[in-house]
């Protein structure tokens, strides 16, 4: 079942989130916590989703909880569960409100068949024995510290890196993490080989079989990966990942580097890709991992029974060049560590592609061992990567029909005091910079915010590109007309902030006007230098409990090979 029979037939009549909550009845079905750990314990499709910003999310979730926030559901719930008929099961009290019922009434607007409540929500989660987790793509950093105690992964501390590197001994360190996160900083003299790409390239970096070759992320997860990942394709160097990454180098006392630009970019000779394959496909042969031709790729939804993921694990570059037909862009290395978000219905199938014959079936032998029913394309032939637009369902049809104000025209709008402006984009973004004047405000409590500004005969509503702020409009029109105030304007930028800075229009930087806390990101320990040492070390010590947590938790299927 899916969601294009739906783009053609919008709305007939306005409905706000609590209005569209009163016409289905008491309450939306629910299944109990026993219920959902049942599915998960039976491999069955579910989506377990919390509905809170990402701030909240990172205090605690079950494990197979993927980050949905009501905020963005129109944004993202499509491309992210593309089957209408997904078990999906939803949670998330905020601030002593239950979104989950809200976040229902948009998903069963969106055509979604099977939306249930968690019964108790977390707490109820909770009081049932479950166990919660801390932090974001906790599936994936479970799994990492699971390889670890289970293969031994060969580990340095930083001390016995930086002792090699000041004698010049015959090492390489490679980096595994995305190229921007290298250039905010990494190892002096490190090379930046996101994980996806170590057993493609490293035989090119590392030629001579007794160079030592180092693996290092922020943290300990991709180093891990990484260094098992070249383990395990047998490569015949001494290998070794980087004990705490660099939150590890830095508790050490030791320096960092800042805007490098060496990255790994040449193919491996002919050679040793020939190596790197034999290696890939015996890795992944015992993972489990089954190999398909690109006729049966579509079979495996088993006429819209089941859910089918199809990522390409190469570079984004090498995707934007060509790549097949339905696959989106997921290179390998961030798909193993961020496997919740790619894929948050737990059960089902993904399929991975690649032009190499390496880079899938690295990926697919850890989504196997994960407990994912994976699948390499075997057949891909050059001529067979042609699509250059990235495949992406269309978006939700708008509930009033709002006007969009030129940039320009706002401008003169806010000199003459006629509009209140209200950013719902990242936070982030709202603090490098922003419309001067304009509020930032999370999406879903649109509501409170409305109820403690200024009472105002314009809104206008803005983020990045403004596609966000289209839906922000629908709500505050909603909150408006049921207030009486159908007097009032209610406007999108157009081009949003975007349009606004390309014009050259002024511009304003920090958290000048917030509306609501900045809870939509979550602020990890392992980004940047600045976080504090007593938080980067006790991420670390959370990361080294998670084996005991998954233990206790018993439904995650891992096992590694």
């Amino acid at each position: 079942m899916s969601h294009l029979a739906l783009v053609e037939a919008p709305l007939a009549d306005p409905i706000s989130w609590d209005a569209f909550a009163d016409t289905v009845g008491p309450g939306w079905p629910t299944l109990t916590a026993d219920q959902v750990r049942a599915h998960l314990l039976a491999r069955d499709e579910i989506a377990l989703l919390d509905v809170r910003e990402e701030h909240p999310y990172a205090q605690a979730h079950p494990l197979w909880a993927a980050n949905l926030p009501l905020s963005r559901i129109e944004l993202e719930a499509w491309r992210r569960i593309p089957r209408l008929d997904t078990r999906i099961v939803l949670f998330g009290d905020f601030e002593g409100e239950d979104l989950a019922p809200k976040a229902a009434a948009v998903l069963a607007r969106q055509g979604y068949t099977q939306v249930n409540v968690l019964a108790g929500g977390l707490a109820g989660w909770q009081g049932a024995g479950g166990e919660v987790f801390r932090d974001v793509n906790v599936p994936s950093k479970a799994f990492g510290e699971l390889v670890e105690h289970e293969r031994a992964t060969p580990s340095l501390s930083a001390e016995q890196v930086k002792s090699l590197l000041d004698a010049k001994a015959d090492v390489v360190v490679l980096d595994a993490r995305r190229f921007d996160e290298y250039q905010t900083m990494n190892i002096p003299g490190g090379i930046s080989v996101p994980g996806g790409e170590l057993v493609l390239r490293a035989r090119a970096l590392a030629p001579n079989p007794e160079t030592r070759i180092i693996v290092n992320c922020a943290g300990r997860t991709r180093s891990i990966i990484g260094a098992q990942s070249l383990v395990n394709a047998s490569l015949p160097n001494p290998i070794a990942a980087l004990r705490n990454g660099t939150i590890g180098w830095l508790l050490a006392g030791q320096a960092l580097e800042h805007g490098a630009d060496r990255a790994a970019t040449a193919r491996a000779a002919p050679e040793q890709q020939a190596l790197a394959r034999e290696g890939a496909g015996a890795v992944a042969e015992r993972a489990g991992v089954q190999r398909i031709g690109r006729a049966a790729v579509d079979a495996l939804a088993e006429g819209g029974a089941r859910t089918v993921y199809r990522f390409d694990v190469r570079t984004p570059e090498e995707y934007a060049a060509g790549h097949l037909p339905g696959f989106a862009s997921a290179p390998g290395g961030q798909l193993v560590q961020e496997t919740d978000h790619h894929a948050p219905v737990r059960g089902a199938r993904i399929v991975l592609a690649d032009d190499d014959g390496v880079r899938a079936h690295m990926a697919a032998s850890w989504l196997a061992q994960m407990g994912w029913d994976a699948y390499v394309v075997a057949d891909a032939q050059a001529v067979d990567f042609t699509e250059r637009a990235s495949p992406h369902p269309p978006y939700p049809p708008h509930r009033h029909a709002i006007e969009r104000v030129p940039p320009a025209a706002l401008a003169a709008l806010l000199r003459s005091g006629d509009a209140v402006v209200i950013d719902v984009g990242a936070s982030a973004n709202y603090v490098k910079r922003h419309i001067p004047g304009a509020w930032f405000a999370v999406r879903a409590q649109l509501s409170q915010v409305l109820a403690r500004l200024p009472k105002a005969g314009r809104y206008v509503l803005t983020c990045g590109t403004a596609l966000l702020a289209r839906y922000a409009a629908d709500d505050v029109r909603d909150w408006l007309d049921a207030r009486g105030q159908q007097q009032a304007e209610v406007q999108v930028l157009d081009g949003g902030n975007t349009g606004w800075f390309a014009l050259g229009l002024p511009a304003e930087a920090g958290e000048t006007h917030l509306a609501t806390p900045r809870t939509d990101r979550y602020q990890r320990p392992y980004e940047g230098t600045g976080a504090p040492r007593d938080a980067m070390q006790a991420y670390l010590d959370w990361e080294y409990g998670l084996v005991a947590q998954l233990a206790r938790d018993g439904t995650h299927h891992f096992h590694v090979v």
